[in-house]
């Protein structure tokens, strides 16, 4: 289902030569921002750099990156450039791997992030007088608060639903009837198997647009969401080290997420020599914020893999640059029997069969001198009920599936429904089991 598309800010609609100029502008401001804060003068002191020899976009080239380790080793706000008492709000990372990492945002800051996200909500379809139910998260986490003001910005009501109780989410579905829904691709697919398994009539919902974020999914899940859902969804893409949700997001479109070009400059580089790679082709996004006051980034390698859309025009007449969908990490990238491997390989042949879910688990191990690469595959309800006998046939046309969109073998082990654990933030989908390289 496709809504009328309209424009929220005339920025959205420079000129390519305005664009820069707003860029140029900005990121000498920033670099001059930072000058506040001990890690990035050190750094700027050492290559002999300052604003002043920001005179065009590409000379971002010579200014340092910025990674998630400096965010530790500066842990907890050792990168803020304001004194703590103009910091209106702390948002952060999980931590799941160790301690969070935080962000700090003045009013200013604030005011520009629920801009941003107003842009690519109003670009999707959401206007004044909606009713949005929220099911992300509320907390450190920036998904919830980030769309949260971006709606309200517009307009919209909102349902701050959280994460979770999926019973309850329907009840306020059915009850409050939005027309928008907001969680990640993981959580919408729980609510879809929920509505099935319970008989729940479509005709009962009034949703219109989903719009889904914070991990990736492939295309073939979005068809499977919009088919079973019934709405128009429309992708997201952000990152709290940077901002939160809004660097990007879809249009009613789908060319591509528009990237808030005035806010950020986003480069696509080849992750192992840190040049750019041409348009079109897959890179790493490093990501500079162009108008941050509280915590200013140079040059954040993110190290999600995508590529900017090669020039064209959208219908939608937006003239910023558009990214693809994120393909991966470079972090998360599975390196098997010498075979570069994303879990969303695996996901995209999944979702051409019918006869299992979108829920699957890769487990890998190194039993002897070799990889051994398993997949493990719900069976859909009505499979597992009537088609037992036929689960070898299955079982094979999977392997070779698998095999066609990842270039290696995968055992596939099929399981019972519902028999893998279900996330309401970020799915995880990979077990690693192998001995770590010494």
């Amino acid at each position: 289902m496709k809504l009328e598309n309209k424009i929220w800010d005339k920025s959205e609609c420079l000129s390519r030569d305005e664009i820069e100029s707003i860029q140029v502008q900005r990121l000498r401001e920033t670099v001059k921002r930072v000058q506040n804060v001990p890690f990035y003068a050190k750094k700027f002191k050492e290559l002999g750099i300052g604003p002043e020899d920001i005179k065009s976009v590409s000379d971002v080239k010579h200014l340092p990156f910025t990674t998630k380790t400096d965010m530790r080793e500066n842990y907890p706000l050792g990168l803020m450039a304001v004194p703590k008492e103009k910091v209106l709000r702390f948002h952060g990372s999980s931590g799941t791997t160790g301690k969070p990492t935080f962000v700090a945002y003045t009013k200013n800051d604030l005011e520009m992030w629920s801009d941003m996200v107003a842009r690519f909500l109003y670009s999707g379809g959401a206007r004044p007088g909606h009713t949005a139910q929220i099911s992300f998260g509320y907390g450190l986490f920036t998904g919830g608060f980030g769309l949260h003001y971006g709606l309200e910005k517009i307009g919209s009501s909102i349902i701050p639903a959280a994460s979770g109780n999926t019973r309850r989410q329907f009840t306020l579905l059915q009850d409050l009837k939005p027309e928008l829904l907001v969680c990640t691709p993981t959580y919408a697919l729980r609510l879809i198997e929920y509505m099935e398994d319970e008989k729940i009539p479509r005709e009962s919902l009034n949703l219109k647009v989903a719009f889904l974020g914070s991990e990736p999914w492939t295309e073939e899940m979005r068809l499977y969401i919009e088919d079973r859902l019934q709405v128009n969804t429309c992708n997201n893409y952000g990152l709290s080290e940077v901002i939160g949700p809004g660097i990007s997001g879809e249009c009613v479109y789908h060319t591509g997420m528009h990237i808030q070009e005035d806010y950020f400059l986003v480069e696509c580089l080849d992750p192992k020599t840190l040049e750019p790679v041409p348009e079109g082709e897959l890179g790493e996004l490093v990501i500079t914020p162009l108008n941050k006051e509280a915590m200013p980034m140079i040059r954040y390698r993110t190290r999600d893999l995508a590529y900017i859309v090669k020039d064209s025009p959208c219908p939608c007449g937006r003239t910023t640059k558009r990214m693809s969908r994120i393909k991966g990490r470079s972090d998360d990238m599975l390196i098997i029997r010498g075979v570069n491997v994303f879990p969303s390989q695996v996901e995209e042949a999944l979702l051409q069969c019918k006869d299992v879910t979108p829920n699957f688990l890769i487990v890998l191990d190194r039993p002897g001198s070799l990889d051994r690469s398993v997949v493990q595959v719900e069976m859909s309800p009505a499979f597992f009920s009537d088609k037992m006998s036929e689960m070898q046939m299955l079982k094979t046309n999977l392997e070779e599936t698998i095999r066609s969109y990842t270039g290696i073998h995968f055992e596939v082990d099929l399981v019972q429904p519902q028999s893998i654990e279900r996330f309401t933030g970020k799915a995880a989908r990979v077990i690693d089991n192998r001995p770590k390289e010494k």
